[in-house]
């Protein structure tokens, strides 16, 4: 290990092999940090961390902070963070509530600076949030979702896989998988097709995947009708299927 000696650890916290940690980082007791990490300086790492191999903490992040909600009564909960996943400067990720138990943050995925994630969220992996993304709480991310900059994420909002979002808009209502989002109110603009086709999504995934989104946002029927439609007019595909459960177990509906 490198650590710097103005460094203050906890005797009781755990870490790996190979790990380098900065002048004036704080590392207090039950913090498990996997190998290879790097702790830049004056970051923080509170109880309940749980970080992987590889990652990256830059400086004065604060990891695994108690969360800001007021029925928070103390209770042991957990903030995790995959492997290889850069955290940026400032970002504060807070630990969950006895209510889901933890916040988690995915594999191989990067947090810009300024990113607030709120309690019991769950980020997936591979997830781009830009810089000073505003996640509150109980708000899930999908698999390989990207964030643009300065957007705040209204609670229990979930974000579908593949999904992009505009930077400096609201994010009120659940956004399903594979498309784009922008404008204000927040809309459907379009199906993330650059995003899809370097991800190696077929132009048949891609077309089925637009046709569903069409039948959703542009026919004269309402939502339950359209799945209908869906259901029976369209190739079920493990794509939309994962829309179609995206939707139909949304409770905040659809921007």
């Amino acid at each position: 290990m490198n650590i710097h000696p103005s460094a203050i650890i906890d005797s009781k916290a755990q870490i790996g092999e190979n790990v380098k940690i900065g002048p004036f980082v704080i590392i207090e007791n039950d913090v498990v940090i996997g190998d290879g990490t790097e702790i830049k300086s004056s970051a923080v790492i509170k109880s309940g961390a749980r970080i992987g191999k590889e990652c990256r903490i830059f400086q004065s992040a604060v990891i695994s902070e108690i969360p800001q909600d007021l029925k928070f009564s103390g209770e042991k909960t957990l903030l995790e963070i995959g492997d290889r996943t850069t955290v940026r400067e400032f970002c504060t990720l807070n630990r969950g509530t006895s209510e889901l138990g933890k916040s988690s943050v995915g594999n191989d995925c990067l947090l810009m600076a300024y990113v607030h994630v709120a309690h019991d969220c769950v980020i997936g992996d591979k997830t781009i949030l830009a810089n000073g993304v505003q996640l509150a709480g109980h708000v899930s991310i999908g698999y390989h979702v990207t964030i643009g900059g300065m957007t705040p994420i209204h609670q229990f909002c979930n974000v579908g896989d593949h999904a992009f979002v505009g930077g400096g808009y609201r994010v009120v209502q659940d956004v399903p998988p594979y498309i784009l989002a922008s404008g204000e109110p927040l809309k459907f603009a379009g199906v993330n097709n650059v995003g899809l086709r370097r991800r190696g999504f077929s132009s048949e995934s891609r077309m089925n995947i637009k046709r569903v989104y069409k039948q959703i946002f542009y026919s004269a029927m309402n939502m339950s009708e359209s799945i209908k439609e869906i259901k029976s007019n369209i190739e079920q595909t493990e794509e939309v299927k994962i829309i179609l459960n995206f939707i139909e177990n949304s409770n905040r509906g659809l921007i």
